[in-house]
C-alpha cells in the first residue's frame, strides 16, 4: 500500500526537509525535486526559497509547513571528526533532540496534519559492539554517550507518533560519498598510499552508498506499511580492516599502514575516539529487504568503484 505517490509523479507531493544543506540534506532534495516532488528546506539561517526556524529557542511557526505531507528531519550537529568537550557533547545531544520534540510537536497541529515524518537516528544506536553480533532493528540498544543520545533522539518523535502521525526512525549508518561523510575525509590519504586500518581493524562498518540512502528514504516516504526503526545500511557490512584493502584496491594504492589506537585518542580524545573509529557495529537492513527495498551497491567494492569512476565525480 502506497500513501504518498512514487517516484515520477509531478505536482502534488509537498516535502519539507529540516537540516537540508548537510551532504544528506542537500542529495535528498536533489533528487525528490527531479522526482517531481515540491521541497521545502528549513533553515536556521534560511537562503533563497528556504523557510525559517530556530530549533534552539522552540520556534517553528506552524504555517511555513502549511501544505506539507511529509517531513525528513536531518538536523544536528556533527558528531565527527570534532573534540568531544562538555560544551560539545551538549550541542550534539540538544541540537537533536530540540528539533525533533519540536518539529514532532507542530506536524500534528498542521491542517491538514502531516501524514509522513522521518527521522534521523544512527546506528550509534546499537553502541559499541563485536562484530560477530549481526543487529537488526528489534536489537537492544547500546552503552555509551552516542547510544544514549540516540535513544533521547528517537523518543523525541514520541509527540507526532502517539497523535497518529506515521512516524520511521532512520538509523543510517557511515555514508560514502566523494563530496563528504565518511569515504571523503580518507580519499586523500589512500590516494598518497598512506591509508589503512585505524585501531585492530577488526570494527564494523555497517556502510551505504550515498545514492542507495536518498533511494531508501523516498521509498520509506512512499511505503505506508513501515514505521518505527529502520537500519539504513547496505546488506553486506564490513569490518574497517577489510574496508581499507577494498578502498586500496579500488584506488590502486597500498593501504597497509595501520593507524595505531593511541595515536587517534590522542587526536580526537579517548571517548570520541572510542565510539567511533575505533569501534563500530554490524547492522543489516532486515527491514528494508523484507518490504522489497533493491539496493544498487549492496557490495562494498563494486559500490566503491560506482563512486570513484570518474564521470561520477
Amino acid at each position: 500500500m502506497q500513501e504518498l505517490p512514487a517516484r515520477g509523479y509531478r505536482g502534488h507531493v509537498r516535502v519539507a526537509i529540516a537540516g537540508g544543506r548537510g551532504l544528506l540534506g542537500r542529495a535528498l532534495r536533489e533528487h525528490l525535486e527531479q522526482g517531481g516532488w515540491t521541497v521545502v528546506c528549513l533553515s536556521r539561517t534560511p537562503g533563497p526559497g528556504d523557510v525559517p526556524w530556530d530549533p534552539a529557542r522552540g520556534r517553528l511557526d506552524p504555517e511555513v509547513l502549511r501544505g506539507c505531507e511529509a517531513v525528513v528531519n536531518l538536523a544536528g550537529a556533527r558528531i565527527a571528526p570534532a573534540r568531544w568537550t562538555p560544551a560539545y557533547k551538549r550541542e550534539i545531544r540538544e541540537s537533536r533532540v530540540r528539533s525533533t520534540h519540536l518539529l514532532a510537536s507542530v506536524l500534528p497541529r498542521l491542517d491538514p496534519p502531516a501524514r509522513v515524518f522521518l527521522s534521523a537516528s544512527a546506528t550509534g544506536y546499537y553502541g559499541p559492539r563485536p562484530w560477530e553480533e549481526v543487529l537488526e532493528e528489534a536489537s537492544p540498544p547500546g552503552r555509551g554517550f552516542l547510544a544514549s543520545v540516540c535513544m533521547e533522539w528517537e523518543e523525541a518523535t514520541d509527540p507526532a507518533r502517539k497523535a497518529g502521525v506515521r512516524t520511521v526512525l532512520l538509523r543510517t549508518g557511515p555514508v560514502l560519498s566523494p563530496r563528504g561523510g565518511f569515504l571523503a575525509p580518507m580519499l586523500p590519504i589512500f590516494r598518497l598510499g598512506l591509508g589503512g586500518p585505524v585501531g585492530t581493524g577488526s570494527q564494523g562498518v555497517s556502510w551505504i552508498a550515498l545514492e542507495d540512502w536518498v533511494q531508501a528514504v523516498e521509498f520509506l516516504l512512499v511505503d505506508a506499511s513501515l514505521h518505527g526503526p529502520v537500519n539504513l545500511t547496505a546488506p553486506n557490512p564490513v569490518r574497517f580492516a577489510e574496508f581499507a584493502r577494498t578502498l586500496g584496491r579500488v584506488l590502486r594504492r597500498p593501504a597497509v599502514l595501520r593507524v595505531p589506537a593511541f595515536v587517534v585518542r590522542l587526536l580526537f580524545g579517548r571517548e570520541m575516539a572510542e565510539e567511533t573509529l575505533l569501534s563500530g557495529q554490524r547492522a543489516v537492513p532486515r527491514r528494508l529487504r523484507e518490504a522489497g527495498f533493491v539496493f544498487r551497491h549492496p557490495d562494498l567494492e563494486a559500490a566503491l568503484r560506482a563512486l570513484l569512476a570518474p564521470s561520477a565525480r
